[in-house]
This record gives C-alpha cells, structure tokens and sequence, in this order.
C-alpha cells in the first residue's frame, strides 16, 4: 500500500471516529439536562472519560508497537461502537445512581476509545511519511489535527441534530451502524502489522523518553491545561450568565472548535519551515508560545479595570486566543511526530498524548474551581500563568535533532519492575 494511501485510510477512520465523539458528548449533554441532572453530576460524566485518557495514551502507543498501529485503531473504532450501544441500553426505570454509573462506565469505554484512535492515527502518520520530508510530515500532521477539531465541532452540531429529529436511542444506533462500517473500511484497508516494532518495549521504556519528548510533553500539560480552564466550565457559564441561550452558547462552542482546527488545518503556511524539520520550527513554538500567554492576561486586565465590559470583548479576546492556541498546538503535534523515533513513534505519541489527556483533566477541574472563586477573570489569570509555564519550558526545546538522543538510565535507577518476556 502506499503511503498516500494509507494515510488517506487513517484520516478516513479518524474523522469517523471524531464525528461519533462530538456527536456524543453534545447528546449526552442535552438529554440528560433535560433529565434534571445538575451541573455537578453533568460534570461527573465526563471525568471518567478524560481520567481513561490519561492511561489509554500511555499503554495504547505500548501496543501499537507490540501488535500494529492497524490493531490499536481498529480497536478504538470497535470500542466506541461498543459504547454508543451500551448507552442506548440505559434503561430510564432505573434509579438516578445507577444511571449515573452506568454513564461514567459508558464514557470512560469512550474514553478509551478515543484515546486509541488518536494515538494510532498521529501515529500512522510518521510511519507513512518517507525519511527527510520535514514540509510533508508538518502538512500531513496539520491537515490531520486541523480537520479533526473542525470535524469535532461539526459532531456537536450532529448531536443536538440527532437529539432532536430523532432521540437519544435512536441517535447511538444510527451512530454504531455507521462507525461499525468505518470499523470495517478500517480493518480491510490497513495492511497487517502497520507499525509493530521488531522489539517490544520494555515497561521502564514508556517512560525513559528523550529530553526533547519529555519537554513536549510537560509544554503539553500546560498548553491545554490553559485552554479547558476557561473552555470547560468558565466561558459557558459566564456566557449563559449574561444572557445567552444553550444553543447561543453550545453555537459558540463549536464554531469556535471548527475555526480552531481550520486555523490548525493552515498552521504549516503560516509557521517557517526549515531543511531539518526543527532549526525554524522550535524558535516559532517558543514565539507562538509567548503571544498565546500575553492574550488571556490582557483580557483578565481588561475585565478588572473596566467598568462596563462587553460579552463581545470577551469572545472577541477568545476568537484572537483560539487562532494563537490553534497554531501552537499545530506545532506542538508536529514535533512530536518530528522527535519520535520511527521504529516506536507510537510509544513516544502515546507518552505525549498521556501528557495532553493530564492538562485536559487539570485544566477541567481547576476551570470549575476558579471560576466559583473568581469568576471568568480568575479562569483567564490561570489560563495566562500555565501558558507562562509552557512558554518557559519551550525555550528548552532541542532545535536539532541531536538533542533527542534517548537517555533511560536516570529512569532506571527508579527501579520500576521489568515486565518484558524476551
């Protein structure tokens, strides 16, 4: 198979996928808000669904390398085609606990499923890019984050469509049918063994990564850390708080999403490039870094020293914050796919993606809690102080490719429990 070819196959399956994860959050959200649930337990939902991520990304990218990146993504499709039909078996006799539980069981599969998937498609894409082609693996890694944040907006919409014409049942079945024929197309198109490695890492390995991997990973946490701590919770409520209805704010939402992954989707015309893939491309994270960080502390400014600020400001400041975040978490999937190694990429982006799933459930927890003491102001004075983080650790980034050499030994001496079998 070529590499177009199976590049093609992986986004094919990966937009699947991110319509089914949009599509079900908002579906999840809007029926059982019209069930009663509070704000508290809507919240509760989800935690398990971002807490699987954590461990999924970690382990997932262990096993795309032990068994193929073809096994890992075709079973992050089949999972979530599981959890679509669990939650259209929730039966609506039983108590507000057990319903509950059964939905956090259903989101933390969904998790798991989501998690796979991700990591075997940014995975998929080092594997099929040719040695050397710096402009291709950045355009591919663009157009493949950028189009699955559009496509993820575009599944909110499909939800609260899908809720409406035809109910919450119905809409996870027709959902299961159409991800179980991506399943499918997924299964026959791949080639067996896409991406096993000749050597199985052993477990200190998931961790012993190179300084370059292990920097990325903590600008990571940070970087979306500062994104959901005002995404999540603090944006919506202050919204609603001043006016606006569920559909104005969900509307906001995923517009913002869809302009957020295009802006990704263009990150590599916009970003200098270089013959070695990192000597132009580290400095622009470290710049892109440092606008992002100045955009939410301005705004928190703006909000404590005026007298009369306008919700339009706010979005405003959002929409400028949304397109600097977008191309610094284009750069960000970028070189990672650029300092992974190419026999075990899938470990590396797993190792990565862990560290994106634990700025998520931060940023997520941290979002509710400021603004309870703070409101909005208190969100964005957060979201400015962990983007300083991130762009402090982004002036350690290695700019060669020299740097990325992998030095376990310091991980070693943890004497973390060898489980390779030989």
């Amino acid at each position: 198979m070529s590499g177009q070819r199976a590049y093609a196959s992986v986004v094919a399956a990966y937009w699947g996928f991110t319509l089914t994860d949009g599509a079900l959050r908002m579906l999840v959200l809007l029926h059982f808000f019209t069930l009663g649930y509070t704000p508290f337990q809507l919240a509760f939902l989800f935690v398990l669904y971002e807490v699987a991520g954590m461990a999924t990304n970690l382990f997932g990218g262990w096993a795309a390398t032990r068994f193929g990146v073809n096994v890992t993504l075709a079973s992050g499709l089949a999972l979530q085609v599981a959890a679509l039909l669990m939650l259209s078996a929730l039966d609506p006799a039983w108590s507000p606990f057990w319903s509950v539980a059964y939905v956090v069981l259903a989101q933390g599969l969904a998790g798991v499923a989501k998690d796979l998937t991700k990591t075997s498609a940014k995975s998929a894409i080092k594997l099929v890019t040719p040695e050397g082609r710096s402009a291709t693996l950045f355009r591919y890694v663009a157009w493949l984050t950028g189009s699955k944040n559009a496509l993820k907006g575009v599944g909110f919409f499909l939800g609260g469509t899908l809720l409406s014409a035809v109910g919450f049942v119905p809409a996870l079945r027709l959902m299961a049918a159409a991800l179980a024929v991506v399943f499918v197309a997924s299964v026959l198109a791949l080639p067996r063994m896409f991406g096993k490695a000749k050597r199985a890492s052993r477990l200190r390995e998931l961790f012993a990564k190179t300084r370059a991997i292990n920097l990325l990973a903590a600008a990571r946490i940070a970087l979306f850390g500062a994104r959901d701590v005002w995404f999540v919770v603090g944006l919506p409520v202050f919204l609603y708080a001043n006016g606006w209805t569920f559909a104005e704010v969900g509307g906001f939402l995923a517009a913002w999403t869809i302009g957020y992954g295009a802006v990704q989707g263009l990150a590599h015309r916009i970003v200098p490039r270089s013959a070695d893939g990192l000597s132009a491309e580290v400095p622009a994270a470290r710049v892109w870094a440092g606008l992002l960080a100045a955009i939410p502390l301005a705004l928190a400014v703006v909000l404590g020293t005026a007298t009369a600020i306008t919700v339009q400001a706010v979005v405003a400041g959002l929409a400028l914050f949304g397109v600097a975040f977008a191309v610094n978490s284009a750069l960000h999937s970028y070189l990672i796919v650029a300092y992974a190694g190419s026999e075990k990429v899938a470990e590396d982006v797993g190792f990565y993606y862990a560290a994106n799933a634990t700025g998520r459930l931060a940023g997520t927890l941290l979002s509710g809690l400021l603004y309870q003491a703070g409101g909005l102001m208190a969100c964005l004075l957060g979201s400015g102080a962990m983007l300083a983080c991130c762009a402090a650790i982004s002036l350690a980034l290695p700019a060669r490719a020299v740097a990325a050499a992998r030095a376990p030994a310091w991980f070693a001496e943890l004497g973390v429990p060898d489980t390779q079998d030989g």
